[in-house]
Order: C-alpha cells, then structure tokens, then sequence
C-alpha cells in the first residue's frame, strides 16, 4: 500500500512523469503503470470529471448563496417552473439528505403549490422522523393549502409519520383563544419548537396571486405592498413583517421561531418569485434556498440594482 501511495503522490500530486517514478521507485514502467491502476482501482486516487456548465452553475449558486447571506443555495439547470418533481425534486432530496435528520426528528412542511408537488416526489427515506405542517389548513378548498394531507403524503413517500394539525389557518378570536388550551395544538406548538429541518415554499405577492388561502383578505391596503409570505407570515422585500386585520390570530409557525430552525431549507421558482426570495432571506426566515438558474440570475440583477 504504501508503494501504492509514493507512486500515487508522485504521479497526481507531484507532476512527475512515468518514467521518472519508475527510475526513482527502481521498477519498470510497465509496473508504475499498475501501481497507478490500483490506486485508483481501490479509492486511494479519486478523479472527478466535471462538465463544464456545472462548475458555472457552481459558481453561481455559490455567488447567489452570498448576495443573500445564506448558507448554501441548491441550484438546477435553466428554468424549472412546471416540472417541479422532474427539476427540484433531486435538489430538495439532496437537501434533505444534508439535514442528516434522525428518528424521533421533527421536519416542518409548509403549505403552497411546491411543496405540495414535492411532496409527491421521490424524496429520501426518513424513517422514524416527524413531518409537520406549518399552518392550519382545514376547511381550504384548495389541495395545495390543506397542510395536513401535505403532511401526510410527503410521510408516505419517505417512510416518516406525520403530525396533523386540526385546524384551520385563520379562526376566530374565541376559538383561537380555546387552541391555546388545547392538548393536540400544544403537542404541535412543541414539535414546531424542536424542529431540526424544514421544507419551506414561498408565496409570491398576494395581490399577483390567482391562488391564496381563502383566509388571506389580498386586497387589503396593507399587503399591498407584501413581497411574499412564508407560512402566511408576509413580508416585504426589505424583510419587514407585514400586519393585516386579524393576522395575530394565525394559526403558523411564527417567524421568531421560523429563523431559529437549524436545517431550513426554501424552495421556489420563477422570476414572479424574486422579490418573495429576497424579502424571505432578508427576514431570515430559511438558511438554505432550492431554486432554478433562470431564478437565481433574476435575483441576482435585483440584488445589484438595490446595492
């Protein structure tokens, strides 16, 4: 192993030719020719050959990842919009992948069209892991915003158990007064505690959108001027958490808590997005982002624009 290793180094390391290691190693070319073919036979040598557009994508993703502050930005080829189990499906895995979740880990699943979508995909297997939702979502009329069936089918395709949360997303004053008493709220109000991971989609602004919770009332002046929501927590493009009449009664996850989430990955597309992406991570509401290519440089131009 060790003449492995000398020929190895030499060779791979060193910039020395063949015929010099044979001269140095006193053996024939012949046989330098086989120490380097078991080398990397074994692993001792890894060689990785790379296309020429990932090392750009690469750079990009590492580029975007710092204009917005965020710890890693996971990024797919061109652009992704309406094949999100096709396009992102293999990046929100490999994100998942990096949670290193465990059994008895709480992973947070957020309402919206993407990770609704998601969570039909082929995603790694979490078994023993918590999926959660974020927000109530009884009585929508839209399959995209009942957070539990989102729950559930994202805990049958990774071998997780899912936590449901009966409830809608905006109740009364008196019954959101009752939920703060209620023994199956308080469990998920924990589990949202402990979260280690989450899957975040972001909503575009409310007044753009053909979809939203029919709870959200999206002509209302003040989320006129909202870039995006995460959990039905809107901001706008600065950060700064926007109000409307009957928001402190929300049944989500709050934003407090949403930045202090070690593993919280976003996912979203499309230019109609940028502001939603950059008022997000100007809030700090996810550390790592699942976007597109077409996306990314999008964000990018505003971002430069803005600084």
């Amino acid at each position: 192993m060790e003449t492995l290793y000398q020929a190895a180094h030499m060779y791979y390391l060193e910039d020395v030719n063949q015929a010099q290691i044979a001269e140095t190693m006193k053996v024939s070319r012949p046989t330098v020719s086989r120490l380097l073919t078991e080398a990397r036979r074994i692993g001792m040598v890894r060689i990785e050959v790379v296309h020429p557009s990932t090392g750009a994508t690469e750079s990009l993703a590492d580029e975007l990842a710092r204009a917005l502050g965020l710890e890693k930005v996971y990024l797919a080829e061109g652009d992704q919009s309406g094949r999100l189990r096709a396009g992102l499906a293999p990046l929100v895995g490999e994100a998942i992948r990096d949670m290193e979740l465990a059994p008895g880990d709480i992973l947070l699943a957020s309402s919206g069209r993407t990770i609704y979508e998601l969570a039909g995909a082929k995603l790694p297997q979490l078994p023993g892991v918590i999926v959660v939702p974020t927000v109530g979502g009884q009585t929508e009329p839209e399959p995209w915003y009942q957070t539990n069936e989102i729950a559930r089918a994202m805990a049958e395709q990774t071998g997780a158990r899912p936590a449901f949360l009966w409830t809608q997303a905006l109740p009364s004053p008196d019954m959101f007064a009752l939920l703060q008493h209620d023994p199956d709220f308080q469990r998920i109000q924990r589990l949202w505690d402990s979260a280690k991971g989450a899957l975040l989609g972001i909503g575009a602004p409310p007044t753009t959108r053909s979809s939203i919770s029919r709870f959200i009332p999206k002509d209302n002046d003040s989320l006129s001027r909202a870039a995006g929501d995460i959990c039905l927590n809107f901001f706008d493009v600065d950060g700064t958490e926007i109000h409307f009449p009957g928001s402190e009664n929300m049944i989500a996850t709050p934003p407090a808590l949403l930045r202090t989430i070690p593993c919280s990955v976003a996912v979203a597309v499309g230019v109609e997005k940028v502001r939603s992406i950059v008022g997000g991570a100007n809030a700090r509401y996810f550390r790592r982002l699942a976007t597109d290519v077409k996306t990314a440089k999008a964000i990018l131009d505003v971002v430069r624009t803005a600084g």
